[in-house]
């Protein structure tokens, strides 16, 4: 990378203009990426909302708290709220939409106005959703499974398919965005081998929402044509078949696990190196599994479907194909603990965040490969062992990457800094507290107990209470960055350009960034990662 720019002194992207008005009317990557924190801030503590009422309801055998009626509908609402309105836009639409022009020296994305746009359809997207929950809420569960959604349900399903329909605009919209950008906006001598890893996997998720998302679209939209209209679709009844919805669900929605997972990979690939001291190794490896993750991922939909009919022959390619999308996250793993390696590492929040999700993401890759074994996924299908495997890759992968990256770029953000030892505290919370939540779901799922159940059989009933209390003590881990990262906002020490002394782009701007990123375009001449050449330039300056 290049040395610091030297950028006069002028007014922050944060105080360049003031007033709502000028906010809701941005066209600056940086402002709108905070918008969409604060739009995902507000719908994740919905939708842990649900989770809370769920484990409050599971903390008795036959239940206490809601009917079953009411138990459908919660964790219909809080798969839906988390899935489509937090975990695929946590991080590209916040610290992408951020970082990624920063990161390839340009001054915003290349269409600012679309940038905008997509903010307004996803939270267009959020209100019909959750104007489904007031109306009364969804039973289906959030995968919308048909003939259930089309003929038998009498609840608000075709609105709340609606939200996720529109919501997938919003996906398309930044998919596009990042594309071009990356493709057409680079720094001189920026090259593909030069750019950071956090452009690579964003730029493999976004080829994952363009081609994915209209599968979703015309999915969802022909549930709604089929249950307003009758047309026989998927309803066995009507001439319809409904396998038909679970291959077109899942070709969507298992690439959709990528999307989540992919933008948490940059992050960690971002943060191991810096605070290892060390360039990653096996940079083009890495950067080469992103892409091949994105491309296997559209080939391993039908283990979702080992027990709903296709024949033997598919089930044992599916079977295949899942292992094999495997080895690229295993690269991953793999070249993250060799870079730790004799590495001079920093024992700060973000590299706490940074090995949890490299534990957490272990154990969930670990699991997978049990449910891509024909005979223990049909032991184990719709049992909590199911539930814990999604769990430990979207909240131990996804959220944590979220959390890691938040903490290491909010000195950038914010140009403040936060308490470290509380923050440290927190991440310590959120990883023992996960782990309590969800391990057990392990062993209640081989032991048999069935996801999306209001009551459970009486032998279940301490493992369930470990469960509870463990979501108790993760949503504390999660409310407490929330005060603060807010408290530093206003009253933190100043952070300056590179507290984390980091070799980026986005390092040699000054914290917060000025309006337009850099005063005179960078050029580029060495490779991400480079930290001896970041010790040459602090040794000549």
């Amino acid at each position: 990378m290049t040395p610091a720019v030297e950028v006069p002194v002028e007014r922050n992207y944060l105080d360049a203009e003031t007033g709502i008005k000028s906010w809701l009317l941005t066209l600056d990557h940086k402002r709108i990426g905070l918008l969409y924190v604060a739009s995902v801030t507000v719908l994740f503590f919905i939708g842990g909302f649900f989770a809370l009422l769920m484990r409050l309801q599971l903390l008795e055998p036959y239940g206490w708290l809601v009917g079953p009626q009411i138990y459908n509908k919660l964790f219909t609402m809080h798969g839906i709220i988390m899935v489509w309105f937090f975990l695929i836009p946590s991080i590209p639409n916040t610290l992408g939409n951020f970082f990624i022009p920063m990161m390839i020296g340009a001054k915003d994305v290349a269409f600012p106005k679309l940038n905008l746009l997509s903010w307004y359809i996803f939270n267009l997207a959020a209100f019909v959703a959750l104007y489904s929950m007031i109306r009364g809420g969804v039973d289906t569960g959030w995968t919308f499974y048909t003939p259930f959604s089309t003929g038998f349900s009498t609840t608000y399903v075709s609105t709340a398919a609606l939200g996720v329909f529109i919501s997938g605009f919003s996906s398309i919209l930044t998919g596009l965005n990042f594309i071009v950008t990356i493709h057409r906006m680079r720094a001189p001598g920026l090259t593909w081998f030069r750019l950071p890893l956090f452009i690579w996997s964003h730029y493999a998720t976004s080829i994952i929402l363009v081609l994915a998302t209209p599968v979703l679209a015309i999915t969802l939209l022909m549930v709604m044509v089929e249950r307003i209209f009758r047309v026989g679709i998927y309803d066995p009844a009507l001439g319809g078949d409904p396998v038909l919805f679970q291959h077109m669900f899942w070709f969507y929605s298992h690439p959709a696990v990528y999307i989540m997972v992919l933008p948490a990979m940059a992050v960690i690939s971002e943060l191991v190196p810096t605070f290892s001291r060390k360039p990653l190794f096996g940079y083009k490896f890495v950067a080469f599994a992103s892409i091949a993750i994105a491309a296997i991922g559209f080939l391993v939909w039908g283990h979702h479907m080992f027990v709903a009919g296709q024949s033997m022959y598919s089930a044992l390619a599916f079977s295949f194909l899942s292992y094999l999308v495997a080895v690229p996250s295993a690269i991953k793993v793999f070249n993250w603990s060799a870079t730790m390696y004799k590495g001079s590492i920093s024992w700060d929040t973000p590299m706490l965040y940074a090995i949890g999700f490299i534990g957490l993401f272990t154990v969930g890759g670990m699991t997978g490969l049990f449910l891509a074994a024909l005979g223990i996924d049909v032991h184990v299908t719709d049992t909590y062992f199911v539930i814990a495997h999604f769990h430990y890759i979207m909240v131990g992968g996804t959220v944590m990457g979220y959390l890691g990256g938040m903490h290491y770029f909010w000195p950038k953000i914010t140009g403040k800094l936060y308490w470290e030892p509380l923050a440290k505290l927190s991440a310590l919370i959120v990883f023992l507290g996960f782990n309590l939540t969800f391990f057990p779901q392990f062993i209640l799922g081989y032991m048999g107990m069935p996801r999306r159940y209001a009551a459970y059989a009486p032998e279940f009933h301490m493992l369930n209470v470990l469960s509870t209390a463990g979501a108790s003590i993760l949503g504390v881990g999660y409310v407490l960055p929330l005060l603060y990262l807010t408290w530093s906002w206003r009253y933190g020490k100043p952070a300056g350009p590179n507290p984390w002394r980091a070799t980026g782009l986005e390092w040699q701007t000054p914290s917060p960034p000025p309006r337009e990123n850099f005063e005179e375009t960078p050029v580029v001449t060495r490779g991400p990662y480079d930290f001896g050449g970041l010790r040459e330039e602090l040794r000549l300056g």
